[in-house]
């Protein structure tokens, strides 16, 4: 009997996106198949130890899909990956779409062992993929003891040798047997991602083979990318964007190259040792990549010609130092819900490629809603609450019905919670979370405006504004940075430098920090 997830999917609107060509007959699985038949020797994946051809890689997602049928894992069942940037990833994703297993792969490094049992609760999971010794707590807690011991649980993989109740993950050398016909339902649930809110319990996010490729289609035809493309995404398989280096991989049929540098080698290294043309990360990864070249001395980013920045607004700073190396930003907007929807081209003024973050690609739409009333689109220039629909979009959230409900307005467009602008051409320009809005005496400040200033600093590595509370004002303002070599700016250099880039006077800090570091989302976001 197979497991049914129940979701948003509506057979009237899935005939359009057919008809339009936004969902397609494919799977992520049949992705592999063709690229198998056709380049069977080509490279399709890589981490610091192993590198994949497509031949071996169809293998040896075969053979983990027998094994995870012969342990009883069924159609709809959730499988867990609990792994750091491994190709066990990437297998287990594949052998999910191949006989029509839930990937759940956002379980991070930063989760505890209770973290992950409870998520693995939440969702039922009938499998899960671990690397002993990996996590929050591992030195004093045993996940295969206690994922093993849940009441859903079929099986428990280790990627190193059998310890305990786990099984070692089938070795890339297992011969197929081929005990099912895969699924070819490009509209099934493959992919079930808990978001890594700060706060409350995580949403789980689900897309189907064709809300994925609803992204990853349009991202390549944009680009141009194809089999001679090698993307390296610096951001985990745990995390969305890892998931969109790997749509566009399985699209354009390119070398996907996970953030795993070898022994004694530094990330920079690995950009340049791997032949990456494409890299994928957040801003954070951007700036530490700048920082680290800046430190070397070099003025070339190895053979890399394009460069995605998302998870939050990147600054123009970030970009116009691609630029001026030889590299194009890919300035991108997006979510786990819907993908990375919006973002510039190469054909794009270098204008629109620094501020703003593009148009949404074919397929999708957005809108800008009122704060306030998120039923009420607001003009061209307005600020407002970024709204979106169209083929990229998440089915829902698992089990959770009224969250699923409570974040659609009336016209039933996606509300994410951030504000944007839209100017006269649809470019879209973030200004930040609605959440994160600091009020200070009745004036709405967007703390993107001042991080983007206060970068443009030459001192200035990273730097995050927020609120304070206030009695008096409600909140008030504060600028913490990172700079080379843990230099202190003096403050009122600091707020001369604001003035300078043009910084509104409503929007000056009143504090200042320096810090060694930022704490980090799983995600790297600040």
């Amino acid at each position: 009997m197979s497991s049914t997830i129940l979701t948003l999917h509506d057979p009237d609107q899935a005939r359009r996106f057919y008809a339009d060509g936004t969902w397609r007959a494919d799977t992520l699985y049949m992705l592999l198949e063709r690229h198998a038949a056709e380049r069977p020797q080509a490279f399709a994946l890589r981490d610091g130890t192993r590198r994949l051809s497509w031949a071996a890689l169809h293998g040896w997602v075969d053979a983990l899909a027998d094994d995870l049928h012969d342990a009883g894992v069924r159609r709809g069942q959730r499988v867990g990956v609990w792994l750091p940037n491994r190709v066990e990833s990437v297998v287990t994703f594949l052998a999910c779409s191949r006989n029509g297993y839930v990937t759940t792969p956002s379980l991070h490094r930063s989760h505890t062992t209770a973290q992950i049992v409870h998520l693995m609760r939440r969702c039922a999971a009938a499998a899960l993929i671990v690397q002993p010794g990996y996590g929050a707590d591992a030195e004093r807690t045993d996940i295969v003891r206690d994922a093993a011991a849940l009441p859903s649980m079929r099986r428990v993989y280790a990627v190193a040798a059998a310890q305990g109740a786990a099984l070692p993950f089938p070795p890339a050398t297992a011969p197929p047997r081929r005990l099912t016909e895969p699924v070819r339902n490009p509209d099934k649930i493959v992919y079930l991602a808990f978001t890594s809110g700060t706060t409350g319990e995580p949403k789980g996010v689900m897309h189907s083979d064709n809300t994925l490729l609803a992204n990853g289609r349009p991202m390549v035809a944009d680009w141009k990318f194809g089999p001679e493309t090698v993307i390296l995404s610096l951001s985990p398989m745990s995390h969305h964007i890892g998931t969109v280096a790997f749509e566009q991989m399985m699209v354009a049929g390119a070398e996907l190259v996970l953030d795993d540098p070898p022994q004694g080698r530094s990330r920079l290294d690995w950009i340049v040792e791997s032949g990456a043309t494409y890299v994928l990360g957040v801003p954070t990864h951007a700036i530490d990549v700048q920082a680290a070249m800046k430190r070397a001395g070099a003025t070339k980013l190895g053979t890399v010609a394009v460069f995605y920045m998302a998870g939050s607004p990147i600054p123009r700073e970030v970009c116009r130092a691609f630029l001026q190396m030889g590299v194009m930003p890919q300035n991108i907007y997006g979510m786990t819900e819907n993908g990375s929807h919006q973002y510039t081209l190469p054909s794009d003024d270098e204008e629109t490629i620094v501020g703003t973050c593009g148009r949404a690609n074919a397929g999708y739409e957005v809108k800008v809603f009122a704060p306030d009333d998120p039923d009420r689109e607001v003009a061209v220039g307005e600020v407002g609450q970024i709204g979106s629909r169209g083929g990229n979009l998440t089915l829902g959230y698992f089990a959770d019905q009224a969250v699923t409900e409570a974040s659609f307005n009336a016209g039933g467009w996606f509300m994410s919670g951030d504000l944007g602008v839209l100017d006269a051409r649809g470019c879209l320009t973030i200004v930040g979370r609605q959440k994160d809005l600091i009020i200070r005496g009745g004036h709405n400040i967007h703390p993107a405006q001042i991080e983007d200033v206060a970068l443009s600093h030459p001192e200035i590595e990273k730097a995050a504004a927020f609120g304070v509370a206030d009695d008096r004002l409600g909140e008030r303002v504060c600028l913490a940075y990172i700079a080379a070599d843990q230099a202190e700016i003096p403050p009122e250099a600091l707020l001369a430098h604001l003035d300078r880039g043009g910084l509104s006077r409503y929007y000056m800090p009143e504090f200042v920090i320096a810090l060694p570091e930022f704490p980090l989302t799983p995600s790297g976001k600040i």
